[in-house]
């Protein structure tokens, strides 16, 4: 089954070309390191909750949007060796949470063993 590394992110909607053009160039980046997919979302229906919620979890701020994204591997393994080449690339290892087009700091993700596939 296949392993998910998944990201939520708070982007200023003022941002949202610019990380646009990150995230296309992040993408080439993990499909040219052998990613099986990469995928990045923007909200469009996800409302604050009573307890959690997208908006919550980046405690998104007036003027942002979430975005949630997710990479697909063959395994743990395979995604571990992919990120351990992307980390490689002058893209990734110049990277400057400082200048980037969304709040670092408020980004949460992590890796997910496939449940089910349909």
């Amino acid at each position: 089954m296949s392993y998910v590394d998944g990201f939520v992110v708070p982007v200023p909607k003022q941002n949202l070309p610019a990380y646009r053009k990150m995230a296309s160039r992040a993408g080439k980046t993990w499909m040219k390191h052998g990613a099986l997919s990469y995928v990045e979302t923007v909200a469009d229906d996800v409302k604050p909750g009573k307890s959690t919620s997208f908006p919550q979890s980046v405690k998104l701020k007036d003027g942002e949007v979430v975005v949630f994204s997710w990479i697909t591997y063959k395994s743990r393994k395979h995604r571990d060796q992919v990120n351990a080449k992307v980390m490689k690339e002058p893209f990734m290892a110049n990277f400057d949470p400082k200048t980037a087009p969304f709040d670092a700091k408020r980004m949460f993700y992590g890796g997910f063993k496939q449940l089910i596939a349909m």
